[in-house]
């Protein structure tokens, strides 16, 4: 009779490049893939926030910067021979009307957000390609679907992503390489801490950026934390078909919302987020 820790010898250990690695959602799924056995090269803009652990290996990664994004992965690629997994985790968020987000600001989130992560697919790919199977994972957001208001370039840069990701799905078929998209709902991590806010005041918009603020630290504080990410994120890992889309979050945002929005005519799904928002 086999018995589930026998069950649990049999798992092929992966090895594994992820990025934003040093924090929220990234370190639970780096500890979450080391204590299950694999190896995980994880990346960071500064590498002491990386722990000393072993076989976890840290590499500085820039996604503004495109040529720190194509020498982090061949630098690791090397040191590794092979990834079974790649999963594009890092990102930043801004926060600011719309009407008055710089270029700069709009372009800056697309290079971390859109650009640089593609780059790390087609890296990616080129590799497992070559050997004929692999696992690259792409976390996007649920608001590319279901946008926040005031994050329009977070928004729009997770929807390119989403679409860039089922674009490959089509042009990959059979393959035995496979790409999904992880959609994480609010998860309770330090993001909003880092995502950065214009200084400037406008009288038309400075009491809805109040609300929205104020319910996106409140869903914040309230949401499950990135352990239920990483769980996920294992089960992808060991699936031999994994789905292309997974959405992750509480019941309500995970489950009820995206199904209630996909019929909706477009005015009532303004409508329910201006009310979620309370704007």
């Amino acid at each position: 009779m086999v018995t589930p820790q026998a069950l649990d010898q049999t798992i092929v250990m992966k090895r594994v490049f992820l990025t934003g690695a040093s924090s929220g959602i990234g370190r639970a799924i780096a500890h979450a893939l080391l204590a299950r056995g694999d190896e995980v090269w994880g990346t960071s803009r500064n590498l002491e926030r990386i722990p000393k652990m072993p076989r976890w290996h840290a590499v500085r990664l820039d996604l503004a910067d495109p040529l720190s994004v194509e020498a982090a992965f061949n630098a690791a690629l090397a040191e590794a021979s092979y990834f079974d997994v790649v999963i594009n985790n890092a990102g930043a968020g801004h926060f600011d009307a719309a009407e008055f987000l710089p270029m700069e600001t709009i372009a800056s989130q697309f290079q971390i957000l859109v650009f640089g992560q593609i780059q790390l697919i087609q890296l990616a790919l080129r590799h497992m390609q070559a050997r004929g199977e692999g696992l690259v994972i792409n976390v996007t957001s649920l608001a590319s679907r279901l946008p926040v208001p005031f994050m329009a370039a977070y928004n729009a840069a997770k929807a390119a992503l989403a679409s860039f990701t089922m674009s490959i799905q089509l042009e990959l078929g059979n393959s035995r390489v496979h790409v999904v998209d992880l959609q994480p709902a609010d998860i309770r991590t330090e993001f909003n801490q880092g995502v950065s806010k214009s200084a400037r005041v406008d009288r038309r918009y400075d009491a809805k950026v109040a609300r929205t603020w104020e319910v996106v630290e409140r869903v914040m504080k309230n949401a499950p934390g990135p352990d239920l990410v990483a769980q996920h994120v294992l089960k992808l890992v060991n699936a031999d078909r994994p789905p292309p889309r997974v959405t992750v979050g509480d019941m309500f945002q995970s489950k009820i919302a995206p199904l209630i929005f996909r019929f909706l005519p477009q005015r009532l799904r303004l409508w329910g987020l201006k009310r979620y928002y309370q704007i």
